[in-house]
């Protein structure tokens, strides 16, 4: 009996440290890829601009203004959301990290300026599902950015 309960708790242990490894797991993002952002994995825990697969599909941020406006304001937007990270503002190409605030997940999220467009992708880096999280999460960096950035 003592046996079973403490393979049982061993097995218990060995789950909750691998999810706790797991908050902070590779990172997902792939940056520019073929003149635009990497394609979403099959798992339902990641939205693209580029994605042909409606589950998937999130669309693409637009702006008015200068490529160098809709960044600044991005990072701005950005940095007003709760436990965020910039981790790398290359020329059209931004790419920042955001935790959730329970479970501590990171996502990878970037952003790519192409025209008149921003193409988004963001993706979990664990996990099957995210519950929806990267498309709220979007939608809310979306309302922050939008209208962007007609100069007086």
């Amino acid at each position: 009996m003592t046996q079973i309960n403490f393979s049982r708790a061993g097995a218990i242990l060995l789950l909750a440290l691998g999810a706790l490894w797991g908050c902070s797991a590779t990172p997902v993002a792939k940056g520019v890829v073929d003149g635009g952002l990497a394609d979403c994995p099959s798992t339902p825990n990641c939205i693209s601009s580029n994605a042909n697969d409606e589950d998937h599909r999130y669309p693409p941020l637009p702006y008015s203004g200068t490529p160098e406006q809709a960044i600044s304001k991005l990072i701005q937007v950005i940095r007003d959301y709760p436990r965020t990270d910039i981790v790398k503002q290359d020329g059209p190409y931004l790419y920042a990290t955001f935790t959730t605030a329970i479970m501590r997940f990171t996502d990878d999220v970037e952003f790519y300026i192409e025209g008149d467009r921003i193409q988004v992708r963001s993706a979990s880096r664990v996990g099957y599902s995210d519950l929806g999280k990267n498309r709220s999460r979007m939608n809310d960096l979306r309302e922050s950015f939008e209208p962007c950035c007609t100069t007086p």
